[in-house]
């Protein structure tokens, strides 16, 4: 899987000021995601940010510099985006998009885990 190493360490080096956080890796998405308390939070896809945020911002937010809706089956995942480069070049811009992501991830559902059992 191709992703930038050198952006998935600096979200590593963001979520390590934040202890009380469960986080784990997964090679997911074409990428590297950050599960944060068992739910999906943000993910390095190639050089981008994959953002999970409330849907209730998606206007607001894809006004924002270097955003990119995420389409799925031809429509729009609300709720969900890539960030290019350009909008998180900055530390402030940068913490934006980690932040915004920690705080939907307080609120949102986590996925139902898969049973591994067999029905007969």
């Amino acid at each position: 899987m191709a992703y930038d190493t050198e952006l998935a360490d600096r979200i590593r080096e963001y979520l390590v000021k934040f202890p009380e956080l469960n986080i784990e890796e997964k090679e997911m998405f074409s990428g590297l995601t950050f599960m944060v308390n068992d739910k999906m939070c943000v993910c390095v896809s190639d050089e981008n940010l994959m953002c999970r945020f409330d849907p209730d911002l998606q206007e607001e937010i894809a006004e924002k510099n270097g955003f990119e809706p995420m389409i799925m089956k031809g429509k729009e995942l609300k709720g969900y985006g890539y960030v290019d480069p350009v909008g998180f070049r900055s530390k402030t811009d940068f913490e934006y998009w980690v932040n915004l992501c920690l705080e939907f991830n307080q609120k949102a559902k986590a996925s139902k885990k898969k049973s591994n059992k067999r029905k007969l």
